[in-house]
């Protein structure tokens, strides 16, 4: 389980393919000894578990194993050599809930229609799959590329976020164009809501 909050951008070092997946190396400033074996790491949006870990002259890096519902489901197949990466730890037991309750599991993939600049600041707006477009709401939550973000306007299948200086300077959102898409992730709540809606 994540918040949506990034404690970490990550450069994306080396890709490995083989017959059913991809190694993927990501350099990053956590400390080399405070990533395990086997933990999970929030990856732009997508849930991932570490399978190595090394040093570096500075920093560490990580390996991850990309399978295929990942790279069918989410941007992750795109990914090349150099991308920055958002990153999140997974949460411990009293840490504090800054964003929303996120999963890692990407519910699909957004694309980014528009790009406002507005000062320091940035306004987007994006279009949801239409399956997934009643699950956001205004004033709302949902994470893109495993930010927390609330989104401001809602109309069909399209919606807007707007991000504030920390946010585009903490994340790789600063890079973020139009035409470019992202990992989406509706709100845990209103995918349980919705779902007992449904029940007869």
């Amino acid at each position: 389980m994540f918040t949506g909050i990034v404690s970490d951008v990550g450069t994306l070092i080396s890709i490995r393919a083989g017959r059913d997946l991809k190694r993927l190396r990501i350099s990053c400033r956590y400390a080399a000894k405070s990533i395990v074996i086997g933990a999970s790491i929030m990856i732009d949006g997508v849930c991932m578990t570490v399978v190595a870990r090394g040093r570096k002259v500075k920093g560490s890096w990580f390996e991850v194993d990309v399978g295929a519902e990942s790279i069918a489901r989410t941007t992750a197949g795109h990914w090349q050599t150099g991308k920055r990466l958002n990153l999140e730890r997974s949460l411990k037991m009293g840490d504090e809930l800054g964003g929303h309750l996120v999963t890692g599991h990407v519910d699909g993939v957004a694309k980014i229609l528009s790009r406002d600049d507005v000062g320091s600041m940035a306004r987007f707006r994006l279009r949801a799959p239409k399956a997934l477009s009643r699950f956001i709401a205004e004033k709302g939550s949902v994470a893109l590329d495993g930010i927390s973000l609330t989104v401001n306007e809602v109309a069909g299948d399209e919606f807007s976020v707007f991000l504030i200086p920390h946010s585009l300077k903490a994340t790789h959102w600063a890079d973020m164009k139009a035409g470019g898409e992202v990992n989406l992730e509706v709100d845990l709540i209103a995918r349980y809501i919705a779902r007992l809606a449904e029940a007869p």
